[in-house]
């Protein structure tokens, strides 16, 4: 199979911040790949992810958002054949360095799926397991209450704690997954697709939420939904996809990433402007 050809530097549009108020850098990725046996899936990414911001990953369908996104909690490592090179640094630190264990990784890098997956379990033992499971005994109450607080569902699942999970709306369901991830008191929340199996006032809801919990969470989204990246990320980094007609295969890069307001207003890329205009996508 002949080398591609690499793909252009992808822009990176500044954000407007004085050096001072810089928040301090949460991910470092350098030269991101992601390669499923000898298929390359992304090349060449590259891009800072800062504390307690939004960013939004978008793009068409097949050009690696999510591929990208399940580096930062090591859910790439559970697939047998997928290989990631390139570096990921969190707070500095190597997330693929052979010392870092990948169990901890995800406990402070928590993941919210694009469906709502509670478990078969009452509401609060959904919220209790992973502190359970982290060893928790006393306080669980609290740590329940304060998550589902934080979730925006205390108010609406307080007086039946313990009736099944799967009885709750879908809307209701995927807020009872964010409040299970953050009760472990993780650093980071991944997002992939949250909203798409929601209607419209859950996922106003999911929306205003994200803003809420921003100022405790780093958070990182992956959307098909330009408007809902607009409403709500600082930053957003645009994919796209490098098409061969030799074997059909798709390979995802990173073209632009910058400041949301900028993207969607003044996009340095011509690609980019295409995707965001509605000319293709």
């Amino acid at each position: 199979m002949m080398t591609p050809e690499p793909a252009a530097d992808p822009v990176v549009t500044d954000v407007a911040d004085e050096p001072e108020n810089v928040p301090e850098n949460v991910f470092e990725t350098q030269d991101l790949s992601v390669y499923y046996n000898d298929f390359q899936a992304v090349r060449d990414v590259s891009f800072t992810v800062r504390r307690n911001e939004i960013m939004a990953l978008i793009g068409p369908s097949g050009c690696g958002k999510s591929t990208v996104l399940r580096c930062y909690n090591r859910m790439n490592d559970l697939i047998a054949n997928a290989k990631v090179t390139g570096k990921i640094t969190y707070h500095g630190v190597d997330l693929y360095n052979d010392a870092v264990d990948p169990v901890e990784v995800r406990r402070r890098i928590g993941m919210v799926f694009q469906k709502p997956n509670p478990f078969p379990k009452s509401i609060f033992d959904n919220v209790a397991y992973g502190p359970k499971v982290a060893g928790q005994r006393k306080g669980l109450e609290e740590t329940v209450e304060r998550s589902l607080q934080q979730a925006a569902l205390w108010d609406e699942v307080k007086d039946r704690l313990s009736d099944s999970a799967m009885s709750l709306s879908g809307g209701q369901q995927q807020r009872l997954c964010i409040a299970r991830a953050i009760a472990v008191n993780p650093d980071v929340l991944l997002m992939d697709e949250p909203c798409s199996a929601l209607d419209p006032i859950a996922t106003a809801r999911i929306e205003d939420l994200m803003q809420e919990i921003k100022h405790h969470y780093t958070i990182l989204i992956v959307t098909h939904n330009m408007q809902q990246a607009a409403r709500v990320s600082d930053t957003t980094a645009f994919f796209t996809a490098d098409t061969r007609t030799e074997g059909d295969t798709r390979t995802g890069i990173l073209v632009e990433v910058g400041a949301t307001n900028l993207m969607f207003s003044n996009p340095t890329d011509e690609r980019t402007e295409n995707y965001v205009t509605g000319r293709f996508g």
